[in-house]
Order: C-alpha cells, then structure tokens, then sequence
C-alpha cells in the first residue's frame, strides 16, 4: 500500500502499482463472478472485469430492458445470462448491485444461493447498514465486501476505455475465509478502479448519501435553478443565464478545478471574478451549513433510508420518477440547455 498525504493526513491507498492487474487475475482465476443486476452499475463493471480476463456471468430478470442492454453488450442467454437467482446459483462472488429497494426484493432468495465460502460483493453500504430496514443479514460463513466507485456506472466503463480509471472506496465487513482482503482488492482492479482506499460501510453510505444529496447532486440542482431564475427574474435572457449558471461551470471551470484543484482555477481567472469569489464563498458556506447538518443527521438516522425503500418499492415507482425527471427536462433551464449543447462546435459539424 502507498502513504500518501492528504492535506496532512496520512492515508493508505492502493495503486495497481501495489496490487497489479497480473495479481488481480491470479487471485480470480478459479471465481465466477456473477454481477446482478445490469442497470447502473452493473455494465461497466460487468465489461470491464470481462475486458481484464475475469470469468463473469450477469444476473437479471429476463425479458427486461436491462437483459435486452446485456445481450446488446454481448453476454450470452444460457452462457454468461441468467436470471438472477440461477446467476447467483452459479458464482463464487456475488456482486449485489441491484437497486438498494431492490436488495430488499430479492434477499430472501438471494442468501439461499450462498455456499460457504463464497463471497457477496456490494457497491453501496446501504443494505448491511441499515439491516434493521433492509433485512439483508449475511450468514456468517461467507466473505462480506465492498468496493464503491466514486463516480456512475457510465463513467466506470468510460474512464476505463480512455485508459484512466475511476476511484473507488472498499471495505470488509465480514472476513470468513480469510482471502477476503485480497478477493476485494482484485475486485476492485478488475472493474477498474483508478485507486483504491479503505473505508467501512457504515461510512461509505453516509458519505455517498450525502455527497449525492449535497454537493454532486441535490445541492449542485438547487443553487443552479435559484440563480438562473434570479438571472431570468432581472431581465437576462434564457442564453445568458443559462452559460452563465451551467455552461461556463462544466464547459470550462470545473475542469480547471479537476485539473490542479480551487486555487489553480481561481488563478487562471479575471481579478474581479477572483475578487468576487473569495469574498462571497464564505457567506455561501455559512448559508449552508445548517443544511448539510440536517442532511447528515438524516442520513446517520436511517431517515433518509427509509424515504428511499417506502418510495422505491412503490408498484408506480418508475412512472413517478419519469414524471419529476420530465419536469426537469422541460423546464426553461434545461430546454435552454439542450439548445445551448446543440450549438457547440463538435454537435452542429454531427
């Protein structure tokens, strides 16, 4: 493992210069690694362990979207395509990445497809930390892991196209075997993490919900919609405030704060932005505060777990989320957005 030192806090990660492809393969060579479920996570994975060598076979209800998305992607019915609980039947290393409402569904059949030994990979703390509402309780004769990827499953398949990879998180809940270490760190070179660096599961899940609801997601929504509508609201129009709020942030700033970090893009702006930023972060950071308190204690008290499954399990669910995301898409925003990307160099030369 390498030390490196995060802003003064020394933390161990692992490189695939420490834990090679080679090695990954080696401590695989006799897994079946069944991937269930074929919807977010599921692809790149599933691809990318399949590119590097590893016997994989994907689990998913037949006659879905998903099954059809696999056989599209080159996974053969009755050869590396099954349903889910013949998948699970048949692998040494389960890796559970249904949907976390999901997980519930299918638990009860699921945990009767364990043999001693056998590892159930998850991506995603939820299930075992919140046990009391999910109900998944591994038997204890088998090797409990994870490794998370910080970033969608399309971004995991991606990255590992272009030759980059994409951090990832793991932990160990449950050791029987005593190879669960390595089964986890093989596992997470197969996907193709970029590094990997420990955790545990209760804090991968409170983290990933709050990030996901805070800052990369729920947050990054909310203040962009209240500043273009008050951009909207004094008279700009529907293209100013729109390259303003979004276009400039992920066309061109955000990638300068992912190529050397805040102060790199802050020092390759105009004096009066750089200005006007150091001075208003801070009252942007107080104003928020208070939320993201509530927000963590919402989730550490399974709160947030529970809007999750109760929405989730609903027999309308997928109806219900078509019709808050088609609220998205068509508002001003967003339809400006999708004029503003069809008006970039590389989309009007398509």
């Amino acid at each position: 493992m390498a030390k490196i030192d995060f802003g003064g806090t020394i933390e161990e990660v692992v490189t695939s210069e420490e834990f090679t492809l080679e090695e990954a393969q080696k401590v695989l060579e006799n897994e079946t690694v069944a991937v269930l479920g074929y919807g977010v996570q599921g692809p790149g994975q599933a691809l990318n362990m399949k590119d590097n060598g590893i016997r994989v076979i994907v689990g998913q209800r037949e006659g879905s979207p998903s099954w059809d998305r696999a056989v599209e992607d080159g996974f053969v019915p009755g050869e590396t395509l099954f349903p889910l609980e013949e998948a699970a039947k048949r692998a040494t290393v389960i890796q559970y990445l249904v949907s976390d409402a999901g997980q519930v569904a299918t638990w009860p059949v699921i945990k009767t497809c364990l043999n001693s030994g056998d590892a159930l990979y998850f991506s995603h703390g939820f299930g075992i930390t919140y046990k009391d509402q999910t109900g998944i309780v591994p038997p204890e004769d088998v090797d409990v892991i994870l490794v998370a990827p910080k970033g969608s499953g399309k971004t995991v398949r991606r990255n590992f196209l272009a030759g980059s990879g994409i951090n990832s998180s793991y932990a160990i809940f449950q050791d029987h075997t005593g190879r669960a270490r390595e089964r986890t760190l093989a596992l997470g070179v197969a996907i193709g993490s970029g590094y990997l660096f420990p955790t545990n599961f209760k804090k991968e899940v409170y983290s990933d919900l709050t990030g996901e609801r805070g800052v990369l997601m729920g947050c990054l929504a909310g203040v962009m919609e209240a500043q273009y509508e008050l951009l909207r609201k004094n008279g700009h129009s529907p293209s100013e405030a729109f390259n303003e709020t979004v276009e400039e942030l992920t066309q061109s700033l955000i990638r300068l704060v992912a190529e050397n970090g805040m102060d790199w893009m802050f020092g390759n702006c105009s004096t009066t932005a750089q200005r006007g930023a150091l001075d208003w972060s801070g009252k942007f950071k107080e104003a928020v505060v208070p939320v993201f308190e509530d927000l963590y204690e919402s989730v550490k008290s399974g709160e947030e777990a529970r809007i999750v499954l109760e929405a989730n399990s609903r027999d309308d669910y997928r109806e219900r989320l078509n019709e808050e995301l088609r609220e998205i898409g068509e508002s001003e925003m967003w339809r400006t957005g999708k004029a503003v990307r069809a008006l970039r160099p590389e989309n009007r030369n398509e």
